[in-house]
């Protein structure tokens, strides 16, 4: 025979409503008040929903890993300030749909700090997606055909910030570089990119493969950017010598 939790939480699932555990939610508290029980019940659903929101948010963004900006060693990277970060990490500019470029060699970090502010847009609420400009072009090529494209394409065009990670690694056809400024372009104004890339601005063309195609992508891009210059060796490659003790 069911109990009246049973019955309970099986009209919660009815109404689309999360399972409770009320000896947990209650415990020991005596004497309640209907109204004062039903706070105590509609709050833990509210966390509830947003703890199941919060799951959604970061399935979706598809990050690679999660990264802080506390976790970030300032000390080896100078080049980019953590004054500088955390002024970035009230997110404001999201709400501006502004850009942030991150341009430097490999492992100085760049990635890291994408992260970091994609996390943490994703801890404010705001709906994030993270992918390589090769899963990009990927997507991009597929949107007409293939369902899984479709939906993810979907998904882009309604986030709030998209990562778009290693730009400039792989050189991309005349028919990619359309696609990849058609995105760039349908985003321009109405949501936030985050770049990160090995080339310099100028040195885009060369991977772009056109002049005309670069300059439009970067006209949108840079509009309202805040563009990190960042240099210096490869993190991961000074870490690994300092635990060898070899130089490559």
């Amino acid at each position: 025979m069911s109990t009246p939790t049973d019955r309970i939480n099986t009209l919660l699932s009815d109404l689309r409503l999360a399972p409770v555990d009320f000896e947990k939610l209650y415990g020991s508290k005596n004497n309640l008040t209907p109204l004062k029980s039903l706070e105590i019940f509609l709050v833990e659903e509210q966390r509830l929903r947003i703890e199941k929101q919060n799951r959604l948010r970061r399935r979706h963004a598809r990050l690679p890993y999660e990264k802080s900006i506390e976790g970030f060693d300032f000390g080896f990277q100078r080049s980019v300030s953590k004054e500088q970060m955390l002024r970035l990490c009230d997110m404001t500019w999201v709400e501006q749909a502004y850009n942030v470029c991150f341009l430097g060699p490999p492992g100085v970090g760049k990635t890291h700090l994408a992260i970091s502010l994609a996390v943490k847009g994703l801890d404010l609420g705001y709906t994030v997606a993270f992918e390589s400009l090769d899963n990009l072009i990927a997507i991009l090529k597929t949107a007409e055909i293939a369902g899984a494209s479709k939906r993810r394409l979907k998904y882009l065009r309604k986030a709030a910030l998209i990562v778009i990670d290693e730009v400039g690694f792989m050189p991309l056809s005349p028919a990619e570089a359309n696609l990849f400024f058609t995105f760039v372009s349908s985003m321009s104004e109405k949501t936030s990119l985050i770049v990160t890339s090995n080339k310099g601005f100028d040195e885009w063309a060369e991977f772009l493969g056109d002049a005309t195609i670069t300059t439009a992508i970067l006209d949108r891009l840079i509009h309202h950017c805040e563009i990190i210059n960042m240099s210096g060796n490869s993190y991961r490659l000074e870490h690994h010598q300092s635990i060898t003790g070899k130089t490559e």
